[in-house]
């Protein structure tokens, strides 16, 4: 069996459903099953200074989300780290940011983010321009002592293309040192990132079978942790339909008709089995015991070899946990679309998987 090594924590998947089903089931000791909790000391260069309205950045640890923008306002709950934000207020207050997670709108500290894209590999490019305020560096690591701060928008002249540790060489205004790529672009100023997965929403006419499957994953995104059900709209969630939960599953509380679990989700996003097309229908036909065992629809494959639309998962002990692979590292970090938990919901974002894992592919995917 897979062995039961934690690299990562997530939010609530505990025990048995009824009807007798295990949907995600989780362990007791099983770091999966707890709730997030903010890391502190996360090393990184943060953002700081004024942001584009709309530009998305990404979590580089767990972080609160907060009423107000305050170290002492209440937590409206814990961003796990690698999820994407959106920019809802272009001046921090306090280094508190207003953004956007999964439809909530709350505050959330800058030290914590990086913004999406950005450049790495070698640059084809003369100049850059800072997509967001950064720090310029006597070397290439965070480690290194701050010359200065490039502003939004600047231009900095290139030195070498071929960047060391993410970091390029290169001169602002005179002051030469080393910024990360993550805070450039080679176009236009402006700052913001960009759809983290583009390709979600392809031309029906041309798409894949993959393709459509992770066009139903991005439907789901969004929509709340429902224990053994498995209902969404392919238009996505709205602020009527999207739902609650509350509390720890299986003794969870759930409001609302939509949602669904990580084995409810992954099934309505492979259409298994065949008959279940419909995504509006409320169905739960598999639980992570089921996706753990090679069927006629799915069958292992390697980590190394994933493809879009492919799922993860583990079960051990009356445990489990599923979730669909976009693209990244699957032994690394991977973009992923699953229900996680009761507090996380339904949702996208960089994270990565145990050696518990094991990978599995649709049939005829």
């Amino acid at each position: 069996m897979w062995s039961h090594v934690r690299t990562f924590s997530f939010a609530s998947l505990v025990a048995v459903v009824s009807f007798g089903m295990s949907a995600c089931a989780a362990a007791p000791q099983d770091p999966d099953s707890e709730e997030l909790s903010e890391d502190v000391g996360t090393q990184g260069e943060g953002v700081t200074g004024t942001l584009a309205v709309g530009s998305e950045l990404k979590a580089m640890a767990n972080v609160n989300l907060r009423s107000s923008a305050s170290k002492s306002a209440s937590i409206l709950y814990t961003i796990p780290e690698g999820s994407i934000v959106t920019v809802q207020q272009a001046s921090p207050s306090n280094g508190f940011y207003k953004i956007k997670h999964n439809g909530t709108v709350g505050w959330s500290y800058g030290q914590y983010y990086e913004p999406t894209g950005g450049s790495s590999g070698t640059v084809n490019a003369a100049t850059l321009v800072a997509t967001a305020d950064v720090n310029l560096r006597k070397g290439p690591d965070t480690s290194y002592a701050i010359l200065t701060v490039v502003p939004t928008g600047a231009s900095v002249k290139v030195l070498n293309a071929t960047p060391s540790n993410g970091f390029y060489n290169i001169d602002y205004k005179g002051t030469v040192g080393w910024s990360s790529g993550k805070y450039y672009s080679e176009g236009t100023a402006g700052g913001g990132g960009t759809n983290p997965d583009p390709g979600t929403n392809p031309d029906p006419g041309t798409s894949t079978k993959a393709d459509q499957a992770m066009t139903r994953a991005e439907a789901g995104v969004g929509y709340s942790y429902w224990w053994g059900h498995g209902r969404f709209s392919p238009n996505g969630p709205t602020a009527s339909t999207k739902g609650s939960c509350s509390g720890s599953c299986p003794d969870c509380s759930h409001s609302g008709q939509w949602g669904g679990d990580c084995s409810g989700f992954t099934a309505k996003v492979w259409q298994v089995p065949s008959s279940n097309t419909d995504m509006t229908v409320d169905s739960h036909p598999y639980s992570t015991a089921d996706f753990d065992n090679d069927t006629s629809q799915w069958s292992t494959v390697s980590r190394s070899n994933l493809k879009k639309a492919d799922a993860l998962v583990y079960r051990s002990g009356g445990a489990g946990h599923i979730f669909v692979y976009s693209k990244g590292d699957g032994w690394g970090s991977m973009y992923a679309y699953e229900c996680r938990g009761c507090s996380a919901g339904c949702v996208k974002g960089y994270r990565t998987a145990s050696s518990s894992y094991h990978a599995i592919r649709r049939s005829g995917y």
